[in-house]
């Protein structure tokens, strides 16, 4: 192993199944007996994918109020830092799901200036294959609007490696034709499927993200007018909620009624919901134990991940919720979910501790090599 630490980023769009890839992708190599240190993005503060992935035991960081693009001393801060505290061989860092043009605000800036410390992996992109067939015109069903989609081709532009992900949930034939559309529209780009919940398919990327170097390529040109357009078009809601209760209650079943409850508002007005996903912590549970859930469609069912074997009294709840619809109707619906569902549980009763609702700023990236 190099004395150079190995920098991989895993991008993609919201919802695309990074924070799961991730997770695989640290218990690979640590099982190699590697050192792995993560960094989470996001837009705001108090993130689900933080708490899952420390939930695994892995040293993580989390860089909050911008993209890694505008936060750029913020993340080598956060990468010297595990480094202070675990000196990792490799740092799998992932980025806010709504951010594009990594090549040239993040890794061209990061060999360019930290070349003696970081060797750079090809940059993978995931998305989703029910996502992508729609934005693509392969299927009918809810979709973005056109500068949201904007950003999500663009993601995908910048790619050395597409990574259809969640390949389980189309046949064979959808699945190539889908890969025929993205090696057409990128062929710049390796194309390769993965199911990282089934953990299938990962060998070949995990391969290529430890062994192969980032393309060296003129950085894709980026209507930052139109990107700005796109993200400010979606709304961003994070909250904290305290659950108490006096007699013991099944936080899976709060979980699952309480996503049903806000997705069943949202979807009748037409929202299109990006990522809309929570975890669980409970107060009388052992350390680290979760519950979580993921919802990465309007007309999708929400999938437990992380169960609690257990019944229990209280804890503390993360909500994660981004979609293409104003903040405060998000804000609204969670508020209004988290009543209507406390009130199904006898005797228990839920605090809002902390919320934020906006839209994300312009980025203004701190480098642009290229």
């Amino acid at each position: 192993m190099s004395t150079k630490a190995r920098y991989i980023m895993i991008g993609g769009f919201l919802g695309a199944g990074k924070t799961t890839t991730v997770g695989r992708l640290a218990k690979h190599l640590s099982d190699q007996g590697l050192k792995v240190g993560l960094i989470t993005n996001d837009q705001a503060g108090g993130l689900v994918d933080t708490k899952l992935l420390r939930g695994q035991g892995y040293a993580t960081e989390e860089i909050a109020g911008g993209c890694f693009c505008c936060r750029f001393n913020t993340l080598v801060d956060a990468a010297s830092k595990l480094t202070n505290d675990s000196k990792p061989d490799v740092f799998i860092a992932e980025p806010v799901g709504s951010c594009t043009d990594l090549v040239a605000t993040v890794t061209y800036p990061l060999r360019r200036m930290y070349g003696d410390s970081f060797t750079i992996a090809p940059l993978s992109v995931l998305v989703d294959p029910i996502r992508a067939r729609r934005v693509f015109g392969l299927d009918d069903g809810g979709t973005f609007s056109t500068k949201v989609a904007y950003i999500f081709k663009k993601q995908l532009e910048e790619a050395d490696i597409i990574v259809i992900s969640k390949s389980d949930l189309i046949d064979d034939t959808q699945r190539e034709e889908l890969r025929a559309v993205l090696t057409k529209e990128f062929p710049l780009a390796k194309v390769v499927t993965a199911s990282p919940r089934q953990e299938t398919g990962l060998d070949e990327l995990f391969a290529s993200l430890m062994t192969d170097e980032q393309a060296r390529r003129n950085p894709m040109a980026v209507d930052y007018e139109v990107y700005a357009d796109g993200e400010a078009l979606l709304g961003w809601l994070n909250a904290t909620v305290t659950l108490k209760s006096d007699d013991e209650f099944d936080a899976n079943d709060f979980l699952k009624k309480l996503a049903t409850h806000v997705q069943g508002r949202l979807q009748p007005a037409g929202v299109e919901i990006a990522h809309f996903k929570m975890t669980f912590s409970p107060d009388d549970g052992i350390a680290g134990e979760l519950a979580s859930i993921n919802l990465v469609r309007s007309d999708y069912v929400a999938e437990l991940g992380m169960e609690l074997d257990e019944p229990t009294t209280g804890g503390q709840l993360i909500v994660n919720l981004r979609a293409e619809a104003d903040p405060t109707s998000l804000m609204e619906a969670v508020k209004a979910g988290v009543e209507a569902t406390a009130s199904q549980f006898f005797g228990l009763k839920a605090t809002l501790d902390h919320e934020e609702h906006f839209r994300p700023g312009k980025p203004t990236p701190t480098h642009r090599d290229g």
